[in-house]
């Protein structure tokens, strides 16, 4: 049988940047270490793991609620209320396969075909696949290193048309590691109220914020409440990455059609993962500390060894896993000099143009993604290759 010739979303063909590339080399037996992925270096917490194991031993093995089972969006409506400053209620939290399962929903709910969704570059690639597979267009608002990325309402404001539908923001943000300030949100909040547009908030690592920096969700903002579809995920800060497990927040009228989704794609979430999920949020929360105060530490030995690199620069990331590194100095491109830093370092970091032209002349290093002793090991390579460059 001959498959259909559909044209692939242009948002899927490199899904995976330098992941892949890498994978190629280490086949070989050259020893990488990996900065370039965004995954927790941690085990999850021994509670977590403990409740999903009693979830079983219990028979919560069967079908479970379209929604998430009532007890764990009784959990994550309390969360939401105490950390986030929302208020939801249980019917209106969607319990979702990790964040990236809850932003398909909300994409494939809310976008008809040529509606414009517009990111904010430097931006997180995935979101143009699903856009793109719902129909709808991307358009880039470019946000400006040398402003150190701030959000303006110019940028947003003049990339908005008659088409236009939903703004996705990413807070705190990856690849920049910005926590976005209170006046930045409004800037998007004024726009989206006064246009009319949805607001589509990743907020994936909002625990992993460093310093004074402080998260808010935007859609505790006046008039956000009911146009903004938050998605939430315990990958991040609980290091529950391989579990995938999330949920999603908004306004009662915008639901129905984002159960509609579930209910034709995934029908429900596992249930004993849920279970877990439930004692992440309600048990001690002490072990997510310490893995942010672990990745803290990691944030400090990037940002004080690269900036004694010649021609690297490196801001002090407020929040996230990442570390985003100007390299325009070194004359190369950014995908040039991570392909070459993969080659001859053996440390393997992102092109920042990966995240857009906007990223252009930057790499993105994870320091969340291994041990302090192979970080510290990876930045002796680093050294090593720009003191030579």
């Amino acid at each position: 049988m001959k498959w259909p010739a559909k044209r692939l979303a242009t948002g899927t063909k490199k899904s995976f940047g330098m992941y892949e590339d890498a994978l190629k080399l280490e086949a070989q037996g050259v020893d990488l270490i990996h900065l370039e992925f965004g995954r927790p270096y941690a085990d999850t917490p021994k509670h977590i793991k403990e409740a999903t194991k009693a979830a079983l031993d219990a028979g919560i093995v069967h079908y479970g609620d379209f929604r998430g089972t009532l007890s764990f969006r009784e959990a994550l409506a309390k969360k939401l209320s105490d950390f986030n400053k929302l208020d939801y209620g249980v019917d209106e939290i969607l319990v979702t396969n990790g964040l990236t399962h809850g932003a398909f929903i909300a994409l494939m709910a809310a976008i008809d075909p040529d509606d414009e969704v517009i990111l904010l570059e430097p931006y997180y690639p995935q979101h143009i696949g699903k856009t793109e597979m719902a129909g709808g267009k991307i358009v880039k608002a470019q946000l400006d290193a040398a402003n150190n990325y701030a959000i303006t309402k110019e940028a947003i404001a003049k990339k908005i048309t008659p088409k236009s539908r939903m703004i996705v923001l990413i807070n705190p943000a990856n690849p920049t590691g910005r926590v976005y300030s209170r006046e930045e949100l409004q800037h998007v909040a004024d726009l989206a109220i006064e246009h009319d547009l949805l607001v589509l908030s990743d907020e994936v690592y909002e625990y992993i914020t460093y310093d004074d920096a402080e998260h808010i969700s935007i859609a505790s903002l006046p008039g956000m409440r009911e146009r903004t579809i938050t998605c939430f995920a315990f990958t991040k800060a609980y290091s529950m990455d391989g579990w995938r497990i999330g949920y999603l927040a908004a306004d009662k009228a915008l639901i129905p059609a984002m159960l509609s989704v579930i209910m034709n794609d995934v029908t429900h979430v596992n249930v004993f993962v849920q279970e877990g999920a439930r004692a992440a949020v309600e048990g001690s929360q002490e072990p997510m500390r310490a893995m942010v105060e672990a990745d803290k530490r990691k944030r400090d030995i990037v940002v004080q060894a690269l900036n004694q690199m010649p021609g690297v620069v490196c801001p002090t990331p407020e929040a996230t896993i990442y570390a985003f590194p100007d390299i325009t100095a070194t004359g190369k491109s950014a995908h040039e000099l991570a392909h070459v830093i993969m080659n001859e370092a053996h440390v393997v970091t992102e092109a920042g143009s990966f995240y857009g032209p906007a990223g252009e002349g930057h790499l993105r290093i994870c320091f969340g993604s291994v041990s302090e002793e192979r970080l510290v090991e990876a930045m002796g390579r680093l050294s090593t290759f720009f003191n030579a460059l």
